[in-house]
C-alpha cells in the first residue's frame, strides 16, 4: 500500500507540475485572468464530459423512469375523461414502482455527476488553492491576494484565488445556461434563424 500511495502522489505531483507549466505563460496577464481561464476551461470540460459519459445503468434507469413517468402523465390526462382507464393506468404505475425507479435514477445520476463534474471541479479548485498560495502570489505578482473588493459600506475585502475560482465557475455555468436558453428560443423561431453566438435553428 505504501508503494501504491507513493506512486499515486508522484503521479499527482507530475500532473500538477505539467499543468503549471501549461498555464505559466498566462501569468503575464495576471492571476485574475489566469484563474478565470482555468475556471472556464474546467466548466467546458465538465459540460462536455457530463454530456458524453453516462454509465450503462444510468441510461437504463433513465429509459425506465421516462417510461413510467409518461404513463403517469397519461393517467393524469385521462382522469376526467376516462376515469376507469386512468385508474387502470394508476394500478400499473404502482406495480412499476415509479418512486423506486426515480430514486435509483436520481442516485445513479448523482454518482455519474460526481465523476464527470464534481471531482474535476474540486480537483482544479485544489490545484488553484495549492498553486496560488499567498507566498506564491507575493513572489510572482507582488501581493498576497488577487484584488480588493470595495463593499457598499465602504469596507474593503481582499479577494483570494479560491473565492475567485468559485465565482468564475458559477458565472461560467450561468453564462452557458443563458446562451443555451437563447439558442433554444431562436431555434423555435423557425428554420434559418440565427441568434446569439451564431445559434442556428
Amino acid at each position: 500500500m505504501d508503494a501504491l500511495w507513493a506512486l499515486i502522489v508522484s503521479g499527482i505531483n507530475q500532473l500538477q507540475a505539467g499543468l503549471y507549466q501549461l498555464i505559466s505563460p498566462l501569468h503575464v496577464l495576471g492571476p485574475v485572468f489566469t484563474i478565470a481561464v482555468l475556471a472556464v476551461v474546467t466548466v467546458l470540460f465538465t459540460r462536455f464530459f457530463t454530456r458524453r459519459f453516462k454509465t450503462r445503468r444510468y441510461r437504463t434507469l433513465e429509459q425506465e423512469f421516462k417510461y413510467w413517468f409518461n404513463i403517469k402523465q397519461e393517467a393524469l390526462k385521462l382522469r376526467e375523461t376516462e376515469p376507469e382507464k386512468a385508474r387502470q393506468l394508476g394500478v400499473n404505475i404502482d406495480k412499476g414502482k415509479l418512486n423506486e425507479v426515480y430514486y435509483n435514477y436520481f442516485f445513479e445520476g448523482l454518482l455519474n455527476n460526481l465523476l464527470t463534474m464534481y471531482i474535476p471541479i474540486f480537483s482544479m479548485l485544489a490545484f488553484v488553492n495549492y498553486t496560488y498560495q499567498p507566498d506564491t502570489l507575493k513572489a510572482l505578482f507582488g501581493k498576497t491576494h488577487l484584488f480588493t473588493l470595495l463593499w457598499i459600506n465602504g469596507q474593503t475585502y481582499p479577494i483570494g484565488p479560491v473565492f475567485w475560482f468559485v465565482f468564475c465557475v458559477f458565472a461560467a455555468y450561468l453564462a452557458f445556461f443563458g446562451i443555451g436558453r437563447v439558442c433554444r428560443r431562436d431555434r423555435g423561431r423557425g428554420p434559418g434563424k440565427k441568434g446569439l453566438a451564431g445559434c442556428e435553428a
